[in-house]
């Protein structure tokens, strides 16, 4: 279990609920203001949302708050904490975009990037793997 929790939960079975409802929902359960405090990102072909929190909450806590909660139960919806990655997935790149440059950029620390171990295009989609160091660099 690692020390660190992450600061995204991930929703999922999502279908019968709303982007509106699930934002209301989920403030209802923090206390927390959507786009001020947390972020809702859809990801609707795998039936699932990504709620992200900017100001610090005990996520632990708030995975356990919603699978006690009877609204959430209704949905049934579940909740989890998203696992921290040392990887993301950048698409829709230029097509001239080079390894180099990608890891300039995402080694950024004023875009909150970090050391980049490797990267891996797929010009075909227009597509790259980025990996991190550690899990602190992909925010």
């Amino acid at each position: 279990d690692s020390a660190e929790a992450s600061p995204s939960v991930v929703f999922e079975n999502i279908k019968t609920c709303s982007p509106n409802c699930l934002q209301m929902l989920l403030e209802n359960i923090s206390g927390l203001t959507a786009d001020a405090d947390f972020t809702v990102e859809l990801i609707p072909e795998i039936n699932v949302a990504v709620a992200t929190f900017i100001k610090s909450i005990d996520t632990k806590e708030f995975v356990k708050k919603c699978s006690q909660d009877k609204r959430v139960r209704e949905f049934k919806i579940t909740a989890r904490l998203l696992e921290l990655t040392k990887s993301i997935k950048a698409e829709n790149l230029p097509d001239s975009i080079s390894s180099d440059y990608l890891t300039v950029f995402f080694e950024s620390a004023r875009s909150g990037g970090g050391p980049v171990s490797d990267v891996q295009l797929f010009p075909t989609e227009n597509s790259a793997i980025i990996t991190f160091c550690d899990h602190k660099g992909n925010t």
